[in-house]
């Protein structure tokens, strides 16, 4: 089984920048699609994006659409994700997860994501 931990959150302005990272150790990360998806207080736990693992194709939530970049390094077994103009509604835990390999490809539902990391804080001030 993979273990995914991520780091790179943090606290900043509206309108900042941050890029998340995502390492995996126990099994390469090149045998799975990545999703990130976030979890607001008091909110269920939504998408972000996600990428195929030869990164040839990603999708993401319409509220970070061409603010949000996923990307990964195989050889690295790290998935990133860049995040600009940050948005005090971005503000959340953000959380990396492996594809489930029966689960459709575009799938934006919780269920179709297997092993999970413990998440990271990213607080956006306005």
């Amino acid at each position: 089984q993979v273990q995914l931990g991520e780091s790179g959150g943090g606290r900043v302005q509206a309108g900042g920048s941050l890029r998340l990272s995502c390492a995996a150790s126990g099994r390469t990360l090149s045998r799975y699609a990545m999703g990130w998806f976030r979890q607001a207080p008091g909110k269920e736990r939504e998408f972000v994006a996600a990428m195929r693992r030869s990164a040839d194709d990603s999708h993401y939530a319409d509220s970070v659409k061409g603010r949000f970049t996923i990307s990964r390094d195989n050889a690295e077994n790290t998935v990133y994700l860049q995040m600009n103009n940050l948005k005090p509604e971005d503000t959340a835990v953000y959380y990396c997860a492996t594809m489930e390999s029966w689960a459709v490809w575009g799938t934006k539902r919780e269920r179709d994501f297997g092993s999970w990391g413990q998440g990271t804080q990213v607080t956006v001030s306005s």
